[in-house]
């Protein structure tokens, strides 16, 4: 289920993309950028360069989105 505070997140997603290059520093400026703030692009993308299962990868974007402040 989709983090009730990602449409804040995704309404200012430049805003967002260092804390997001931080939390997932294997993951370059322009791949964040791409994905425009689409959930579902970041977790496809996270599960690509990390390896993990896409469950994993919404876990990992849920406690990111709950840590920072939109």
């Amino acid at each position: 289920m989709a983090n009730p505070k990602w449409d804040q997140i995704k309404g200012k997603w430049k805003q967002f993309t260092g804390d997001a290059r931080q939390r997932w520093g294997e993951l370059t400026d322009d791949e964040i950028m791409k994905t425009e703030g689409q959930r579902e692009e970041l977790a496809g993308i996270l599960q690509e360069r990390y390896g993990i299962a896409r469950e994993e990868a919404n876990r990992q974007i849920d406690e990111w989105a709950d840590s920072i402040k939109a």
